[in-house]
């Protein structure tokens, strides 16, 4: 018999935000896979360390930050056949993924990969959006309000069409894309109704309202955008 590969979300930074579920699939792991930067640090295995077990075996996915998916692409590749010997010997393979595994997580690239042979489980995490709805102290949606996600990176003129249209949104991966963002929402006349959140959870977090944020932002980073068409008081 192979071996399951078990995608287990993190949250967004705050160990203390680890599931019990995902916690315990951790501790019993004889084998753990996760994403890092190339040539850096594993963010992924920052936040799970402490119950990673002593002596298990790691499997590290160097993935390229680039533009360009080629790369990423090769890394998955790479890091899927190293995990898929483990499987095909038997022996399940915990991976660690931040957020959660099919919330824009790196661990879907692994398992279209991998679960057409192996048997995938997947356990949810905590979302940043979540995450950074709580720490604003701010309610994401009311009612029947629709939430839509957007990623920063998206093209200017279609991020205006989309927050013109929308009734509450969450601005993903907002890093070097920050002035662009500011300037799609200044004019829409939306500043006022946006908060800019950094690193929530972690020790270093940050939250302002737009118009107080930083010129620079790093990759963990969100607006959140409430209009209120359907307010709940």
């Amino acid at each position: 018999m192979t071996g399951t590969l078990i995608g287990v979300g993190l949250g967004p930074g705050d160990p203390g935000l680890i599931t019990l579920k995902a916690a315990r699939a951790i501790e019993g792991a004889g084998t753990v896979a996760y994403p890092s930067l190339a040539g850096g640090d594993s963010f992924a295995r920052a936040i799970a360390a402490d119950l990673i077990p002593a002596g298990a075996r790691e499997i590290r996915l160097d993935v390229p930050m680039t533009v360009a998916r080629e790369p990423a692409q090769q890394a998955y590749d790479a890091g899927a056949a190293e995990i898929a010997k483990v499987l095909r010997a038997g022996d399940d393979v915990v991976m660690l993924c931040e957020g959660d595994p099919f919330f824009y997580g790196s661990f879907m690239y692994i398992n279209a990969r991998l679960a057409p042979e192996f048997k995938v489980e997947v356990i949810p995490g905590v979302t940043s959006v979540t995450a950074c709805a709580a720490v604003s102290g701010r309610p994401l949606v009311a009612r029947n309000e629709r939430l839509t996600v957007l990623p920063g990176p998206m093209d200017e003129a279609e991020l205006r069409d989309r927050i013109a249209g929308a009734e509450a949104v969450a601005i993903m991966k907002v890093g070097r894309h920050l002035s662009k963002i500011r300037t799609v929402i200044e004019g829409l006349g939306l500043t006022a109704q946006a908060t800019y959140i950094e690193r929530a959870t972690l020790p270093q977090q940050v939250v302002l309202p737009l118009s107080e944020a930083p010129d620079t932002a790093p990759y963990f980073s969100m607006i959140l955008l409430t209009k209120g068409a359907d307010p709940w008081l």
